[in-house]
């Protein structure tokens, strides 16, 4: 939030109201590149390391690259991690376009691999205000920022993907192209939900360390 002195910007976080200077404010933009920076570069190591960062589960992937994309969001604002959001659904587009599979026709498409990461950040952001506001406890807004973030990852790409190519992906799968809505759903649920659950605790414990070291 801009004050209408043009030499301050004011920065609203966790219910406290700072003012900062324009010396402070180039601070707070190199902090936040350098995360960006780094947070961008774990996320495309891990999509580089096979088994690691997209884990073959038959011919789809689970994956923890959103935990940095989440862990950037609360850190350093939604800007944050929009931007490393953006890097995870590049790598996940070059996967596809380099490794193919049966599946990766989807993953070319930017409203598969790369929307639905973009809302990563912008719903981790906003969850873990909301909730650190209701609860004053770090742990639990992290865990519940990191569930439902990664609730998104899954139901935006598996749901762009019905939408655009339901019954393509159903016979690309070996199923019918009438089961293609219940073939999306077991994948949503087999792949989702371990998913969400381990990104809730990763969440919780690394960005509840981060927080209060940034503080």
């Amino acid at each position: 939030m801009m004050n209408s002195d043009s030499s301050e910007i004011v920065i609203v976080e966790s219910q406290e109201v700072v003012k900062l200077q324009p010396q402070q404010r180039k601070k707070v933009n190199v902090r936040r590149m350098t995360v960006i920076a780094v947070l961008s570069s774990i996320s495309i190591m891990l999509s580089m390391v096979p088994g690691v960062g997209y884990i073959p589960i038959g011919p789809t992937n689970a994956t923890i690259m959103h935990i940095p994309v989440i862990i950037g969001a609360i850190v350093e604002g939604p800007v944050v991690g929009i931007a490393v959001g953006f890097i995870f659904g590049l790598t996940s587009m070059f996967r596809a376009l380099t490794m193919p599979t049966i599946t990766s026709f989807a993953f070319i498409n930017p409203l598969v691999s790369i929307l639905p990461r973009i809302l990563i950040g912008i719903v981790a952001y906003y969850v873990y205000q909301l909730v650190v506001k209701l609860t004053k406890s770090v742990c639990l807004s992290g865990w519940l920022s990191g569930l439902i973030a990664s609730l998104v990852n899954t139901l935006g790409v598996l749901g762009m993907i019905y939408f655009l190519y339901g019954e393509r992906y159903a016979q690309a799968m070996g199923e019918s192209a009438s089961a293609a809505k219940t073939l999306i759903l077991t994948i949503a649920t087999t792949n989702g939900i371990p998913e969400a659950i381990v990104g809730g605790f990763l969440v919780s414990a690394v960005a509840g360390v981060l927080k209060k070291r940034k503080k």
